[in-house]
């Protein structure tokens, strides 16, 4: 069985409380070698964090999400970064942009994506970038660091955008991640974008407990179930699936140092 990283869940949630461990030994029996577990805001970073800091299998990322930056104090950013330093710390966010929901102005939303992209770039870590109704937002933000300061590593994660967007992204330095919905049946446009993604910059993710892939759509999802997701990218770009497998996990390892 060819190793899988899910570049992306939430395991702080409190719907693994009361199993994590067995969680993960699921994640093991399917080949997952690593997952990336990720901060939304100070305590769900620090969470993180800790989680990362007793199991091996996991590493942290992170920092304050859009939706949260309302929410945040002052002193929650000076803490983030701390954070951000630490060895188990392989990447910086999520942050980004959010349209959907109307839980922050988006001008601070804008504030707090420029702060993640400057920590990121100044401890040389990936940023981990979310966007929801927001593609346009995102790309013009992230032009505007790239003929600043070059190329943005980091990822787009759980993308739903359209080809332009994952072209514009591919262009300014970054991956593309996959989750779950790549599999649903009303996905057919999602997964035409994910055949036209340079091989080398495709990562996979569950962004659990969430977007559970079909044939397990309804259930809490966790990282096991990343291997689901990587065999419909195996068939939509017309390769095996321990190609996509290799593929996928190879970038991880570059993008994250892990």
């Amino acid at each position: 069985m060819v190793p899988l990283i899910d570049t992306h869940a939430h395991l702080d949630d409190e719907r693994f409380a009361a199993d994590l461990p067995a969680v993960l030994d699921r994640a093991a029996a399917a080949g997952v070698v690593r997952v990336l577990t990720i901060g939304v805001d100070l305590a769900t970073s620090r969470a993180a964090v800790g989680l990362a800091a007793r199991h091996p299998v996991l590493a942290a990322v992170v920092g304050i999400q859009p939706n949260h930056a309302a929410e945040a104090a002052p002193a929650d950013w000076d803490e983030v970064t701390d954070l951000a330093a630490r060895p188990e710390v392989v990447g910086v966010g999520e942050s980004g942009l959010d349209r959907y929901w109307d839980r922050a102005p988006f001008p601070l939303q804008e504030d707090y994506f420029a702060r993640h992209l400057h920590l990121a770039r100044r401890l040389g870590k990936p940023i981990v970038i979310h966007c929801r109704q927001a593609e346009a937002d995102v790309v013009r933000v992230l032009r505007a660091e790239f003929d600043r300061h070059g190329p943005v590593r980091g990822v787009m994660h759980s993308f739903s955008g359209d080809a332009d967007t994952a072209a514009a992204c591919v262009a300014v330095g970054l991956h593309v991640s996959f989750a779950g919905m790549l599999t649903y049946k009303t996905a057919a446009d999602l997964r035409a974008v994910a055949a036209t993604v340079p091989a080398d910059r495709l990562l996979v993710e569950t962004d659990s407990p969430y977007l559970a892939p079909v044939p397990v759509r309804g259930k809490r999802n966790e990282p096991a179930f990343v291997r689901h997701t990587a065999d419909c990218l195996a068939a939509v770009r017309g390769v095996t699936a321990e190609v996509i497998a290799d593929q996928t996990t190879r970038n991880a390892r570059e993008l994250f140092s892990v």
